[in-house]
C-alpha cells in the first residue's frame, strides 16, 4: 500500500499500473453534466470554480450526509462517459481522476503526455467510501444537486491505480 498525498505531484510519477493507494487530501467531485459546463468555462476563458492544476477530480456525486457523516454513499461513476472532456481538462492540469472502468486512447495519451494518473475505485462501494471523506463543499453548480461540484478532504482513500503515467493500464489483458 502507498500512500499518496495530492499536494504530491511527483509521487504520481512514481506509482505503476495495480499498485494499491491511499490516497489523502482535497479532491472534486464531477460528473457528466459538470463536465460539459466546465469545457464551456475553459472554452470562453471564463476562471474555473477551482484551480484545475494538480487536481483530482472524482467521478461521483455522493448521496446526502447522514449520521454526522461529511458525504452519504459516494461510489465511482462509469468514467468513460467523461473521455470526451478529460483531454482537454489534464492538457490544462488536471492529474489525477478516479472513476471505475477503461478509458479511451485519447486519455491515455493525455496521461502519458501530461503525467496524470488514473485511480480505479471500486463500484458499489459508496457506503464505504463515505467513511474517508472528511469534508465536503458544494463549490460550483449547485443546481445540479448531487452531480454539483463539490469539493472533498479525504483521508487514507482507498484506490488501484488504473492507469499510470507512462500509459500502462490495468485493463489490458
Amino acid at each position: 500500500m502507498v500512500s499518496i498525498n495530492t499536494n504530491d505531484l511527483s509521487a504520481l510519477q512514481n506509482l505503476k499500473v495495480g499498485d494499491e493507494v491511499e490516497l489523502s487530501g482535497t479532491i472534486y467531485t464531477a460528473r457528466d453534466a459538470a463536465h460539459k459546463k466546465l469545457i464551456a468555462m475553459l472554452k470562453s476563458n471564463t476562471k474555473l470554480p477551482f484551480d484545475i492544476n494538480g487536481a483530482f477530480i472524482y467521478y461521483a456525486g455522493p448521496t446526502p450526509a447522514k449520521n454526522g457523516m461529511a458525504v452519504g454513499s459516494i461510489g465511482p461513476t462509469t468514467s468513460s462517459r467523461m473521455d470526451i472532456f478529460t483531454p482537454t481538462l489534464i492538457e490544462n492540469g488536471l492529474r489525477g481522476m478516479i472513476g471505475k472502468g477503461n478509458r479511451n486512447d485519447d486519455v491515455i495519451n493525455a496521461c502519458i503526455k501530461y503525467g496524470a494518473v488514473y485511480f480505479c475505485a471500486i463500484g458499489g462501494a459508496g457506503a464505504l467510501y463515505s467513511k474517508f471523506v472528511k469534508k465536503a463543499t458544494v463549490i460550483a453548480f449547485e443546481e445540479l444537486g448531487c452531480e454539483s461540484i463539490k469539493k472533498l478532504e479525504i483521508e487514507n482513500f482507498p484506490l488501484i491505480v488504473g492507469i499510470d503515467s507512462k500509459g500502462n493500464n490495468i485493463f489490458v489483458h
